[in-house]
């Protein structure tokens, strides 16, 4: 597996578990501290979700042993275009048109990260 699919499956694992949280999430809307707390104990996605974050942190050690942390972790970030997207697909979340020139600077510097550590 090259370093650049290794990390794109890294970013994407990452974004799926910030989906499974923010649906725990929703169960847990409205509820006092003591009824969220069991809701969100007996919601089998947060574990779904902490397993993902579980192998994905296996995964992130298995490419920091091969990638330079300097070329890695701007992949991190990525998430910052992935997540809202998401939340916008699957949640009808609606940010501001502003937040998405934010994102598009994100991933600007994330693609000049990657062709610096090249160079």
């Amino acid at each position: 597996m090259s370093h650049a699919t290794s990390l794109f499956i890294f970013t994407l694992m990452l974004a799926a578990g910030q989906v499974l949280f923010k649906r725990v999430g929703l169960t847990i809307r409205g509820l006092g501290p003591a009824e969220a707390l069991t809701t969100v104990l007996s919601e089998p996605v947060l574990y779904a979700a902490l397993a993902l974050y579980g192998v994905a942190t296996l995964l992130w050690i298995w490419i920091l042993a091969r990638v330079p942390l300097s070329q890695a972790y701007p992949w991190v970030a990525a998430g910052a275009f992935l997540v809202p997207l998401l939340g916008w697909w699957l949640f009808q979340e609606r940010p501001a048109p502003v937040f998405w020139l934010g994102v598009a600077l994100i991933v600007s510097g994330v693609l000049l990260t990657q062709y610096g550590s090249r160079t």
